[in-house]
């Protein structure tokens, strides 16, 4: 990895998940690290529930897109965290790979998105902390 590396968070819709994992490691490694999100069949837009969740802790995620994952992004990413994104994750050899299970919020009450979101804060935090050693 370089002096900054490069994560990619993947799942599906690009639309939940990823965009608030994207939005917790921009804001617990702030320019530290080059924070990268896609998905297999990425969604119209964020899911607005998401975006709330995280507003309610003070990220703002609505101006991120959700977008096609693609063979080169992958390929310059150092690490890739999938989320559900199954056969559709390209595999590199020499990537560091993690794959976070957590509940998809689509379709899903805020409570249940206020729990998937502290989950993914903690996963973060745990990625910041070794991307530090």
């Amino acid at each position: 990895m370089s002096s900054k590396p490069t994560v990619l968070f993947v799942c599906v819709h690009n639309a939940g998940r990823s965009q608030m994992a994207a939005g917790w490691l921009r804001h617990l490694a702030s320019n530290t690290v080059e924070v990268r999100s896609a998905g297999s069949e990425p969604a119209d837009h964020i899911n607005p529930v998401a975006v709330e969740a995280m507003r309610e802790v003070g990220i703002d995620i609505t101006s991120q897109s959700p977008a096609k994952l693609t063979w080169d992004t992958a390929e310059a990413s150092d690490v890739i965290i999938t989320m559900g994104c199954g056969d559709a994750c390209p595999v590199f050899p020499g990537k560091r790979y993690e794959d976070w299970k957590l509940t998809d919020p689509a379709g899903q009450p805020l409570d249940v998105v206020r729990q998937v979101r502290d989950d993914i804060r903690v996963q973060v935090q745990k990625l910041v902390d070794t991307l530090r050693t």
